[in-house]
């Protein structure tokens, strides 16, 4: 019969509360997924690439796995303590037909274990699940192919998430089912006393407010327009214009509050008025505080989108091999010695393309100022209405006095590689390149313009004119040549101002046919393999694949992706949580007034209204000042932490942006639907009135 009960009882909470039970299964997958982090795919080809990298982001992972236990406590102990709250009657209903109060612990405990074990049931297969499908993805995404995906189980990702998800949850239920044994059955059978605060003169809550706006108007203004990123201590103050901006909001959103309803026309008017505000005053600083968290959720969504975004769109990917040779081997002689060694390896047919990259120094003269000049384009940026990219651009273009060159032909094979269109110049003509590394679209755009008139230069003496578009494509397959400016120029006049001495870089792309068949990332480790056996160094050649670069990138888009995804869920589940429970415990406390309302005539159909009404007042207020803040604090990251990474895209991060805020009010209303259906079973039972003695 005990067990009985036991059963019952819990297969009963879990019903009447569905969200916090939900939350803790996500939390459960949330766990698993950040622990298992070095089981992915992608983390254990990146520890053969970026080792140092992987292991520092790794030994950050129990950091956020201690402090997300933490955070993860406390909602747990709140959720607990409104859920035995709302039992308190029936555990004195309990002691006072004789059970002890030990037994009483026992039964809250073994209640608890039971759903503990069942969201343990539920959450682990869900997140080696879903672990599995992000590596299929990760791995097919990244060239790795399905073939290289091995199936993993990560036992300390398992391990560790079941012991802190089981001592957390122990720990606070243990601690609330003390103190529920330990009071007096009287205190249990009586309803809990409805607490009345004084309420402040109306000037106080306008005061507060518009003191709120003013400083969150503040904050994003320094962030946006990036001052709060130049200094830290400007940074810390946009941040605590940011909190209490938000705090002060909340407090005087009562006047707001006020305003709409007294538009609103229907029964209950005046009692969901009344009940609106006294959770506002009452629990302002809850809203406030489950906004801030679901603004911190979306701008981790917005950052790791910003980053990844960034990385995707720096890496160009054209070129999967670059050698070059570090001996005295003639410039003409690189191409065929690459070409001889590859043979002797039989890995020219793994090459679908061989193609050099000439690069040199004008060798004409001797002088080192004043060799090229092209005042009419920093005339026209500097007739530009002043901001930020004039500056740069005028501080940056001022050190090329004497650029590099690269020769047209070999730069228009990259171009054909790349599916771009090809530079067509006259003998007097050059185009420009700066790398992407020393660029962005906004600065791109300005020199475009400019290029466009076809502006005059000066290059040793003689006369050019720049034309075309400002070229980025990256020159060679790694990063190691990153050029701020260079002139393209066409192969005879290469060859003139070079003076026949440059570098030569071979540039080499491995066969579609078989990276098509076992993956980019396996193609690229097999050709690695058979060169680290050549002994190139004999040969005096080096070699860099684009594993280099890849593992780069990778690690910023995992770094970014799996972080800020992993807080963005923890801090949307625990905001929804409080706000979601929060709002029971202040319904349950005015118990008192709802039967009121049944004695005077009120039924079922008004007081569901009236309740979901205040639902979506008390959770949408939150949700709408953080959905409007996101979009000006990702604009502010873009602008700030990502400046001169994320030039290009910002539109695009914006529209994406957008788009997460759309599924944020998806996943808003889900929370939403599930506290009104706990607030329409609580307020049904409530429907017949009872006598009080």
């Amino acid at each position: 019969m005990f067990s009985d009960l036991i059963l019952r009882n819990s297969k009963r909470s879990r019903k009447e509360n569905g969200l916090f039970f939900s939350s803790l299964v996500i939390s459960i997958v949330a766990f698993y997924l950040i622990l298992s982090l070095s089981k992915q795919d992608v983390m254990m080809f990146l520890q053969k690439m970026e080792s140092d990298a992987v292991n520092k982001l790794l030994l950050l992972v129990p950091v956020f796995y201690v402090l997300t236990l933490g955070i993860l406590f406390f909602l747990i102990y709140f959720a607990c303590k409104y859920q035995l709250q709302r039992r308190r009657h029936e555990f004195g209903v309990y002691l006072m037909m004789g059970m002890r109060r030990g037994t009483l612990f026992s039964l809250l405990m073994a209640e608890d274990l039971i759903s503990s074990l069942l969201a343990l049931v539920i959450g682990i297969p869900v997140a080696v699940l879903l672990s599995e499908i992000i590596s299929l993805v990760t791995a097919k995404t990244v060239g790795m192919g399905i073939i290289g995906h091995r199936f993993s189980l990560s036992g300390s990702a398992l391990v560790f998430t079941i012991v802190g998800f089981l001592g957390i949850k122990l720990a606070a239920f243990s601690i609330l089912s003390s103190k529920i044994c330990r009071q007096e059955i009287g205190g249990l059978l009586g309803d809990e006393p409805e607490v009345t605060k004084k309420q402040k003169p109306q000037s106080v809550y306008i005061l507060s407010f518009f003191g709120g706006l003013a400083l969150l108007a503040a904050a994003y203004t320094m962030a946006i327009g990036g001052t709060a990123w130049q200094i830290p201590g400007m940074m810390f103050v946009t941040e605590l214009c940011g909190f209490f901006g938000t705090l002060l909001l909340f407090y005087g959103m009562r006047i707001l509050i006020q305003f709409f309803a007294k538009m609103g026309t229907g029964k209950l008017r005046v009692f969901n008025i009344r009940q609106l505000e006294e959770n506002v005053i009452h629990q302002s600083t809850t809203m406030a505080i489950s906004s801030l968290l679901i603004l911190a959720a979306l701008c981790c969504f917005g950052a790791g989108v910003g980053i990844v975004g960034t990385n995707a769109q720096n890496d160009d990917h054209v070129l999967d091999y670059t050698f070059d040779s570090y001996d005295d081997i003639p410039s003409e002689e690189v191409l065929p010695t690459v070409q001889t060694m590859l043979e002797e390896q039989n890995l020219a047919e793994q090459f679908s393309d061989l193609l050099p990259m000439r690069i040199g120094h004008i060798r004409t003269t001797d002088a080192y100022e004043g060799v090229f000049q092209m005042d009419s384009v920093m005339d026209a940026i500097a007739a530009l209405p002043n901001s930020y990219e004039q500056d740069v651009l005028l501080n940056n273009l001022s050190y090329t006095d004497k650029p590099y060159l690269i020769m047209q032909s070999d730069y228009n094979k990259l171009l054909e590689l790349a599916g771009k269109p090809t530079l067509d110049l006259a003998p007097n003509e050059a185009g420009v390149y700066i790398s992407a590394d020393f660029i962005n679209t906004e600065r791109t755009k300005i020199l475009n313009q400019i290029f466009s008139t076809h502006p005059e230069a000066q290059l040793d003496g003689a006369q050019i004119f720049l034309t075309g578009e400002l070229q980025t494509t990256n020159l060679v397959t790694d990063r190691s040549i990153t050029l701020s400016f260079a002139l393209i120029l066409p192969d005879e006049q290469f060859r003139y101002y070079t003076q026949g001495k440059y570098n030569v870089y071979v540039n080499g792309v491995l066969n579609h046919e078989t990276v098509n068949e076992i993956g980019l990332m396996n193609a690229i480790s097999q050709v690695n393999n058979r060169l680290d056996g050549a002994n190139l160094d004999g040969k005096g050649i080096s070699y860099e694949s684009y594993l280099q670069n890849m593992g780069r990138s990778l690690f910023y888009m995992v770094a970014a992706g799996y972080i800020t995804i992993y807080l963005a869920i923890i801090f949307l589940v625990v905001a929804n949580t409080i706000l979601g429970v929060q709002f029971l415990m202040s319904q349950r406390k005015s118990g008192r007034r709802y039967k009121t309302l049944v004695r005077l005539g009120a039924d079922y159909a008004v007081l569901r209204k009236s309740g979901r009404n205040q639902v979506q007042w008390f959770m949408g207020l939150p949700i709408a000042v953080a959905a409007f803040s996101s979009l000006l604090g990702v604009k502010a990251i873009v602008k700030g932490a990502l400046a001169g990474r994320v030039g290009g895209p910002q539109n695009a991060i914006m529209l994406v942006s957008a788009a997460m805020i759309l599924l944020l009010l998806v996943v808003e209303y889900i929370y939403i639907t599930l506290v009104k259906r706990s607030s329409d079973r609580y307020l049904l039972t409530l429907m017949q009135p009872q006598r009080e003695e």
